[in-house]
């Protein structure tokens, strides 16, 4: 069971249901339509409360699973990087953005994820609507990342300018791929990044003095693995200098193996295990780098992190959204309440053939 809140006014109606399928990781994803061939019956009960809902952070710490811990951490995450968490020893919770609603942004870093990845990948925003993610975020205290449409310095140089905390870069398949994608971050001589900084949001638009002694040090630069040749090279991406981060991509690996439609096959599992093995033995400290992930309906959001993994995404903002208009749709036209007996009419269908996959 779990408890949502609706605020009207004054008054907060808190409605209590069994809505653990909307919050699966299995039921996040995005791709085939979900089943509505059975139902099943649940209580539903409405009470007035005036609670709110606090949201609530891992922390590698036992001693940190506590409400004040918590809210403390909300407090003061946005006075942090993500690579100084990374390096505290945090693991990090995620959401990706495919929608660029400023408001479904803000709405993601006041429930608590720790970062939100902004996706210029598969979303249909560009720059424009990239920097209006970010505002928001910021302004709610939650580290954005931006997800590169390419590996390229052009769109690389817009990203970083509009001063995001991590930028993320897709396909890559070696030490090459990973080099140039680190040169496209840093200055002369380090690097070929275009400046601008004097005029440009991440640098406060030249107010921050101090923006050019440290950019390098706050921004954390994330490699995707997604591919065959890429995991075979895991190692080396991992061990290029100025790669903070891996990041798994198993429907794109999957894909490149034969297997679209297949992320939990066997040979795909193997695959991944190869990768996450080649990242997790080197050390971050010593010129490694940290590893990163999807959750997915065979390899939840708790399994990846208890695999070592250091920063996962469980949810993308879409399916979220998605799953909730669905199962209010249905809820009404199956008949929500049974004259009757007064219960719910609802079943899910648990065949994972019938999930929906969300795209990398």
């Amino acid at each position: 069971m779990a408890t949502a809140s609706i605020f009207a006014g004054a008054v907060t109606v808190t409605v209590t249901t069994d809505v653990t399928p909307l919050f699966n990781p299995s039921h996040l994803i995005i791709g085939k339509s979900l089943s509505t061939s059975k139902f099943s019956s649940i209580k539903s009960s409405v009470s007035f409360s005036r609670k709110t809902l606090t949201p609530i952070r891992y922390s590698s710490s036992p001693a940190d699973h506590s409400p004040v811990a918590a809210v403390e951490a909300i407090t003061n995450r946005s006075k942090t990087s993500l690579k100084s968490r990374l390096r505290g020893g945090e693991t990090l919770y995620g959401l990706f953005l495919l929608s660029f609603s400023p408001t479904l942004a803000e709405i993601a870093a006041h429930a608590g994820y720790d970062y939100v990845v902004v996706d210029m990948e598969h979303g249909p925003g560009g720059i424009p609507e990239a920097l209006d993610c970010i505002r928001a975020l910021n302004a709610a205290g939650t580290s954005a990342i931006l997800r590169l449409p390419e590996n390229s310095p052009t769109w690389a140089k817009k990203a970083l300018d509009l001063g995001p905390q991590g930028i993320m870069f897709p396909m890559i398949e070696s030490r090459k791929d990973a080099t140039k994608a680190v040169s496209y971050c840093r200055f002369p001589p380090d690097g070929i990044r275009g400046s601008a900084h004097t005029v440009v949001r991440a640098s406060n638009y030249g107010i921050d003095e101090g923006y050019l002694s440290n950019y390098a040090e706050e921004i954390l630069i994330m490699c995707q693995v997604e591919s065959s040749e890429g995991v075979k090279k895991a190692d080396e991406i991992a061990a290029v200098d100025g790669v903070d981060c891996v990041q798994m991509g198993p429907l794109d690996l999957s894909a490149s193996l034969g297997y679209l439609w297949d992320p939990g096959h066997k040979k795909v599992r193997e695959m991944m295990k190869k990768a996450e093995k080649s990242v997790l033995t080197s050390d971050p400290a010593k010129g490694g780098a940290y590893l990163s992930g999807f959750a997915m309906p065979h390899d939840g959001a708790v399994e990846i992190r208890g695999r070592g993994y250091h920063m996962v995404a469980g949810a993308v903002d879409v399916g979220l959204f998605r799953n909730a208009a669905v199962e209010d749709v249905r809820r009404f036209k199956m008949g929500l309440v049974n004259e009757s007996d007064g219960e719910d009419s609802l079943e899910h269908d648990k065949d994972v053939d019938d999930e929906k996959y969300w795209s990398e």
